[in-house]
């Protein structure tokens, strides 16, 4: 059993009285880990799934008094895939305030519906975490620093889904029908993607072009669709958790790009699926936007399991001068430029350290990943 981070901040929160909404892509391990977190309790608790048609029926347009009914005697109702069931958010306020004495827990693994419904009857009343595939961090506690430092480049082929790292020897079948099947179930339910086979053209479009500017109206070129469509289906492959944006970061200093956007995938074995690029890094030229998207969304899970706030930007000027990742933390700044062999040499833009002189600089390569992606310094 590898142990999961976010274990222990949902421990915290467990019977303060308020919901507990656990986001995640499909087989992140949601279910697997509010399983062995409740496993660990001395209370009974009441599962309900959102994918079984009598369950979303069932708690669709319920009362106080037929939940009652429903959770019985049990002190914990989990309710798995619960963006599925119409006016969850009501359901979730209903079990909240009026049965007091349950923790309810819900997981949700599109945040499309589930968050949109939960934000305003759930105000003040609810604890939102995010659990991502496994990280490079949990993997260290797993089987020490020196293993999973020389899996390295087999995490930035095959990615760290728990079905992957847990099957070895399998990674190329396993990831290709993960990818298909978590990718497009929950997005295909939605009425706004009417075109699949776009989704697949834009996937395949930005899993290419990772670590560059994003260019929605020559991507719609691209694919034969317009800005505006792929603006929508960019939106919502984020909020299914497949892809994440990085904004340009300005403060208004000449020259700085302003307006620019990145794009990277949560998973590195996700985006290979997606190419249908498993060789290894001996043989491929996308070595570096690979270790940048590997590293972010590394230094992410970090960060979040750590309940650490921060906001990521890349920066560029017009003069073509670049800084992967900057980080802001409660106004300070942090420059991080990524290399995957330690002997490039790297170098902070002085247009950049002159204009923000009280911003700290950092090069990561795999020698030094520990640095910012783990508690160990």
């Amino acid at each position: 059993m590898i142990n999961r981070l976010l274990q222990s901040s949902l421990e915290k929160r467990l019977f303060k009285g308020k919901a507990i909404l656990l986001f995640g892509a499909r087989q992140t391990g949601k279910s697997t880990l509010a399983e062995v977190l409740l496993s660990g309790l001395n209370e009974e608790w009441l599962t309900l799934n959102g994918d079984d048609a009598d369950v979303r029926e069932i708690l669709s347009d319920t009362t106080a008094t037929k939940l009652k009914v429903i959770i019985g005697n049990k002190k914990i109702a989990l309710i798995d895939e619960a963006q599925r069931i119409k006016n969850i958010g009501l359901t979730l306020k209903l079990i909240t305030d009026q049965i007091k004495n349950v923790q309810v827990i819900a997981t949700g693994s599109s945040s499309f519906e589930l968050s949109s419904q939960v934000n305003e009857p759930l105000t003040g009343r609810k604890y939102e975490f995010m659990l991502f595939p496994l990280s490079f961090e949990e993997m260290v506690m797993h089987h020490g620093l020196l293993e999973e430092k020389r899996l390295i480049e087999h995490r930035m082929i095959y990615g760290y889904y728990p079905e992957i790292v847990t099957n070895p020897g399998e990674e190329k079948e396993r990831l290709k029908l993960l990818a298909s099947s978590y990718l497009y179930k929950d997005l295909l339910m939605l009425e706004q993607i009417k075109k699949p086979a776009l989704l697949e053209k834009l996937l395949n479009a930005l899993a290419l072009q990772v670590g560059n500017e994003v260019n929605y109206t020559e991507i719609g070129q691209l694919i034969g669709s317009d800005r505006k469509t792929v603006e929508k289906y960019i939106d919502l492959l984020e909020k299914a958790f497949v892809i994440f944006q990085l904004p340009a970061f300005s403060r208004n200093v000449r020259n700085e790009i302003k307006k620019g956007k990145k794009v990277y995938f949560y998973d590195c074995g996700i985006r290979n699926a997606v190419i249908n690029n498993f060789a290894p890094l001996s043989t491929r030229t996308d070595v570096g936007p690979l270790w940048e998207n590997f590293i972010i969304v590394e230094r992410m899970k970090h960060l979040k399991y750590a309940e650490n706030e921060a906001r990521h930007y890349f920066w560029r000027t017009t003069q073509q001068q670049e800084i992967d990742l900057i980080e802001e933390v409660d106004n300070k700044l942090t420059a991080f430029e990524f290399k995957w062999n330690k002997n490039t040499k790297a170098k902070i833009p002085q247009t950049f350290t002159g204009n923000y002189p009280k911003s700290e600089t950092l090069v990561v390569s795999p020698d030094n990943i520990e640095t910012i992606t783990t508690s160990i310094r």
